[in-house]
């Protein structure tokens, strides 16, 4: 539990209608200053209860924030700013930080790259975030990587509710509304308005008073120990940087269009000439050359400038300076020899679901047998079913099961799929049964 006494909880029959199956029980309603009560709906949070502090951004106050944070109690509830779409780096913009008895820290990682003293006093208690797995990898960089953490957003899927966005989850359980208009600001931008900073500082206000209220819905359903698990796996790799993809071109928005490997190789050579300029100017790739302009080129193959520049996406002023980078990508494309052009990719694991009843019959039978296992489980216990266990991990059960199917195999092989303990001990029963080959007729 938190020692910062909570803004206000809204009691359980207040909930809107997109609560859990099984809202939580009532919650104490202490008062405060922003309920009105000529308005049973939720209250508007505006402001922090302490103020929109300034920026973190020397030494000396980084070191004030550090004293402060190790002599508060409790979780620390922290949340990270990145500039996704403006930016070709996942890099922290700006972090926040709230715990009871340090108030609320917004620190500018730009001219403090190394958080390492901040993460030394606060790396033993419990950090609260929302949706971890995202901002995990940028905090690791600045040298903050939790020991234990509470993810608000995943414990509000165990707990089954259906809106699990920050702002759903602290309407629907504590009764103020949050805007989020400045979710899709670029945070890489100097100086930050005063209105950016209000907006970062309440992400982290009410993380505290949210963790409490879904930990008691988690405890109240049983699910707890299900929960830990969960945190415990994304504290061991949740600030691993993204796989890196073996051939990340074909992702390119459109790429179906095309037909032959010729139109193929102009978008690679397109799309590694985007991606150069994208990370020496440290820009979203979007932003330097869009997708949709790269098929069109691809499609149409232009010699030439003027031909180009008539093409969709290529009117912008940076975008004619390259004019000259992209006729060479499209002519290095077009200069291969035949067996340099791209090949299709050798698929690793099963193939695509559609595929298997041609393919292999019985393990398409196999696959939806342990789909209905798995809706049916997750049904009955209110979890969507991907958080019971990823679908990725089904299909390749389904595909290559255990030469013996026995629970000990299945489980094993779940196991080695990286399910936790809890999935394989709802799930193992009920999928051996599904994958147990069914005798034939007489």
């Amino acid at each position: 539990m938190t020692d910062e006494p909570p803004l206000r909880r809204r009691p359980a029959e207040e909930l809107p209608g997109n609560a859990p199956q099984h809202p939580p029980s009532a919650q104490p309603q202490p008062a405060g200053e922003r309920v009105d009560p000529a308005d049973g709906g939720p209250v508007p949070l505006i402001a922090p209860r302490d103020g929109t502090p300034d920026p973190v951004a020397a030494p000396a106050e980084l070191a004030e924030v550090v004293a402060r944070f190790a002599a508060g109690t409790g979780p620390v509830a922290l949340d990270a700013e990145r500039a996704s779409g403006y930016r070709y780096s996942q890099r922290a913009y700006l972090v926040q930080l709230r715990r009871a008895g340090a108030g609320t820290a917004l620190i500018d990682p730009l001219p403090l790259p190394d958080l390492s003293a901040l993460d030394a006093v606060i790396g033993e208690a419990e950090w609260v975030l929302h949706a971890a797995s995202q901002d995990l990898p940028c905090l690791a960089e600045v040298g903050l990587r939790p020991r234990r953490l509470f993810d608000t957003e995943l414990a509000a899927r165990l707990a089954g509710f259906e809106r699990v966005g920050l702002a759903a989850l602290t309407e629907q359980l504590l009764g103020f509304t949050l805007e989020k208009h400045h979710s899709a600001a670029d945070w890489s931008s100097r100086p930050l308005p005063e209105s950016w900073l209000t907006y970062a500082a309440l992400d982290v206000e009410l993380l505290t008073d949210l963790r409490d209220a879904l930990d008691a819905e988690l405890t109240r359903q049983g699910k707890s120990a299900w929960a830990a698990e969960e945190f415990a796996a994304l504290v061991r790799t949740g600030a691993r940087p993204p796989r890196v993809r073996a051939e990340p071109w074909r992702r390119t928005s459109g790429i179906h269009r095309l037909r032959g490997a010729r139109a193929q190789a102009r978008v690679r050579s397109m799309w590694y000439a985007r991606d150069q300029i994208a990370s020496r100017r440290d820009a979203a790739p979007g932003r330097v050359l869009p997708d949709s302009a790269i098929i069109a080129a691809a499609e149409l193959d232009p010699k030439d400038e003027k031909t180009l520049l008539t093409l969709p996406g290529f009117g912008g002023r940076s975008v004619r300076r390259l004019a000259r980078t992209w006729l060479a990508a499209l002519d290095d494309a077009r200069q291969l020899p035949e067996d340099s052009l791209p090949v299709s990719p050798i698929v690793e694991g099963p193939p695509p679901p559609h595929r298997w009843a041609e393919r292999d019959p019985v393990a398409a039978g196999r696959l939806a047998r342990s789909r209905e296992v798995v809706i049916r489980i997750a049904g009955e216990h209110n979890l969507p079913p991907e958080n019971l266990i990823t679908p990725d991990s089904i299909r390749r059960l389904a595909w290559t099961p255990p030469e013996e199917v026995t629970e000990e195999t299945v489980a094993e092989t779940l196991r080695g799929l990286n399910a936790r303990e809890w999935q394989i001990a709802l799930l193992t029963p009920d999928l051996t049964e599904a994958l147990t080959p069914t005798p034939p007729l007489p």
